[in-house]
């Protein structure tokens, strides 16, 4: 009964959708794509990008990841806290970050350094600031599951550190690192605002391509038999990342490996160098944005003031609360449905699957004459929230202890106040961090407001994105200034929620 709602809800926004889409796709040979040198191209390299960056944060991500799990020192519990904070940032804001620090007048070639507009590394840079602290958080936490005795009988019989790491922790660790790699390839693949401004013309992705063939050229065919095959690379993925998540379903483990503090000049050369790591990657592209519009001057910053900016304030804030509140009726019901079942737990991923650019166009093909009303804009952002809720709150009813619900029941409590006084409780802190990033997604969501909405329904994403399309100085540090007003929003949308489930909520959330 629970899982009506959460899955009429997906059949009405997504599964519908997303069948007309491949009907419209259906007009074209299913290998018509890869007949076509062009497309071709876009779908190899939107592969490629994604695979490269998933390498690269695994090869990044799990030495400070290692750090963090087995040191202790002062500024630990900030970085941990701080760590998804690149992630809730808002692709659009992200890719200006990227730029502001290594574009043509960014901060390094200010300083000399190169000018990396017009190569792929730009796109991969944005793909890394924006990933790596999933891959991070994901094997902090799966570090912290490692056995300590194994660890110490494999020391005791004369392992060495390397070697235990070989034989005891990366066994241990590697579900967890698939898991988290899964949802990195997921979201670069179907990435949309990075890949738009700073793909290019030549290194634009699939879901920029299927965009273009939308809203400039008219060529739904061509874009529906993209979307088919962009779900099936997808889904394939999807379904291995809710398989793995499944048999992470293990209650936390107390016999943990103890943190020590560094000891000698290599332990604390380890320590700094993750530091390097994470301010090279995930803080450098938000201080850079800070610092060009520090130095835009007032005219840019009067932007502020702009009754244009005032509106689009007001629609982003709307939006996300009452988005938030949808996706967080849904996902609780969905997490709830879905606790024994694969399927349904699967279900909840549809739409990582199906990017906002093919929810966008299959709703704008579906439902014509409802693409500029309030309410479906509304709902598109909240289907785009709720898997983070959904996701939070099942990893929650994981970990929660069977017997807890079972004395409740014994001693005659009713189900529903089992779930008053005993669920919700225990899941306040995973309900609160799928929350954050809801109204994170919401705040910083995109390419459904550029299909759907109105021009007086614009929001701070859109009212940026038109910033960048002219030219001249001044629109580019207006720009900038917006920018920082969307990464306070995202910030403070994530400070308020998720600081305050406290620390022990950053310790468990590894797969947030």
């Amino acid at each position: 009964m629970l899982a009506t709602v959460p899955l009429a809800f997906l059949l009405a926004l997504l599964v519908a959708p997303a069948l007309r889409l491949l009907a419209e796709g259906g007009q074209l040979p299913v290998w018509a794509p890869w007949q076509d040198d062009y497309l071709r191209w876009r779908l190899v390299w939107s592969f490629l990008q994604a695979g490269l960056t998933c390498a690269l944060a695994l090869g990044l991500g799990l030495p400070v990841a290692w750090v963090l799990a087995r040191f202790e020192f002062r500024g630990r519990t900030v970085v941990l806290h701080s760590l998804m904070l690149p992630f809730v940032v808002p692709t659009l804001v992200a890719a200006m970050g990227v730029l502001a620090l290594m574009g043509p007048q960014g901060v390094l070639k200010a300083w000399g350094g190169p000018d990396l507009q017009g190569s792929p590394w730009l796109l991969i840079y944005g793909n890394l600031f924006f990933n790596l602290c999933l891959v991070v958080r994901a094997a902090t936490e799966a570090l912290g599951q490692v056995s300590a005795s194994r660890v110490a009988a494999a020391r005791t019989l004369g392992a060495t550190p390397w070697r235990v790491f070989l034989r005891v922790e990366w066994p241990a660790i590697a579900p967890w690192l698939m898991s988290a790699l899964c949802l990195v390839f997921l979201y670069c693949f179907s990435g949309f605002g990075l890949a738009l401004v700073l793909g290019g013309q030549e290194y634009a992705t699939v879901e920029v391509e299927i965009y273009t063939l939308v809203a400039h050229e008219l060529q739904f065919a061509q874009a529906g038999s993209l979307v088919l095959w962009v779900l099936v690379l997808t889904g394939l993925v999807a379904l291995v990342y809710a398989t793995i998540e499944q048999r992470l379903a293990t209650p936390a483990r107390a016999d943990v490996v103890a943190r020590r503090k560094p000891q000698g000049a290599g332990q604390w050369a380890v320590v700094w160098a993750a530091w390097a790591v994470l301010v090279v990657f995930c803080a450098a592209p938000l201080l850079a944005i800070v610092w060009r519009a520090g130095f835009a001057g007032a005219q840019a910053w009067s932007v502020l003031l702009d009754d244009a900016t005032l509106d689009a304030l007001w629609n982003s804030l709307r939006f996300t609360v009452l988005a938030v509140a949808l996706a967080t009726v849904l996902g609780l019901a969905h997490a709830l449905a879905a606790r024994q079942s694969l399927l349904l737990r699967t279900l909840a991923f549809l739409p990582f699957v199906v990017s906002p650019v093919m929810v966008a166009f299959g709703l704008l093909l579906l439902y014509p004459q409802w693409t500029a009303s309030f309410a479906l804009l509304v709902c598109a952002y909240a289907l785009l929230a709720y898997p983070f809720v959904a996701k939070s709150l099942a990893a929650g009813l994981d970990s929660m202890p069977a017997h807890l619900a079972q004395a409740a029941r014994t001693l005659g409590a009713s189900p529903w106040r089992v779930f008053w006084r005993v669920t919700l409780p225990v899941l306040r802190p995973a309900l609160r961090r799928g929350m954050a990033f809801a109204a994170a997604t919401a705040v910083g969501e995109f390419a459904v407001t550029l299909f759907l909405s109105r021009p007086e329904w614009g929001t701070l994403t859109t009212l940026v994105y038109a910033y960048l399309g002219r030219p001249g100085t001044a629109n580019r540090d207006a720009a900038l200034v917006l920018a920082c007003l969307l990464m306070v929003l995202a910030l403070c949308a994530f400070a308020l929620i998720e600081w305050s489930a406290g620390d022990k909520s950053v310790q468990h959330s590894g797969q947030s």
